[in-house]
């Protein structure tokens, strides 16, 4: 999910992280799972939980909620990770919970705001407005982009 595509409309898989509900693009995920225990990997970033194999593939889980900074995640049975596929790179997401698929035309989706300096809006493409929600649409390729799929591409290895 890309700026073209918000202008043109896009189908996003809907998920919460704290209060807030976020966006990423359904033609990037592969799969939803239950959060199973993952196997830990020294010297990782803290948002890196560690590794899971998944059908004889190493799997790098992110933990988005310690990626953005909304305190110490909790993992319950609501817990989920999204089985992405960025590029090419097969990663999992960590999430609180994951609630539908939404459709959202070029007209529901308002530019991001411009925070200044001190937030990173670059992965932000905007906020979509579906039915008295604000979804927050992530562009997970520039999320995930540079170093850090780097470095996962490492840990998969």
């Amino acid at each position: 999910m890309n700026h073209q595509q918000a202008q043109e409309g896009i189908e996003a898989l809907a998920f919460t992280l704290g209060s807030e509900e976020y966006g990423v693009s359904i033609l990037k995920v592969q799969e939803i799972r239950g959060y199973d225990s993952v196997t830990r990997i020294a010297n990782t970033p803290d948002f890196i939980k560690g590794v899971v194999n998944l059908r004889g593939s190493i799997v790098p889980i992110v933990d988005m909620r310690i990626k953005f900074n909304l305190g110490t995640p909790t993992y319950d049975q609501l817990t989920v990770v999204i089985i992405l596929n960025i590029d090419g790179h097969v990663v999992g997401m960590v999430v609180d919970s994951v609630s539908d698929v939404i459709t959202l035309t070029s007209e529901q989706i308002k530019p991001a705001p411009v925070m200044g300096t001190t937030v990173d809006t670059d992965y932000l493409i905007g906020l979509g407005m579906h039915e008295q929600r604000m979804v927050i649409l992530i562009d997970i390729e520039r999320l995930m982009s540079g170093t850090e799929i780097g470095l996962i591409e490492r840990l998969a290895a």
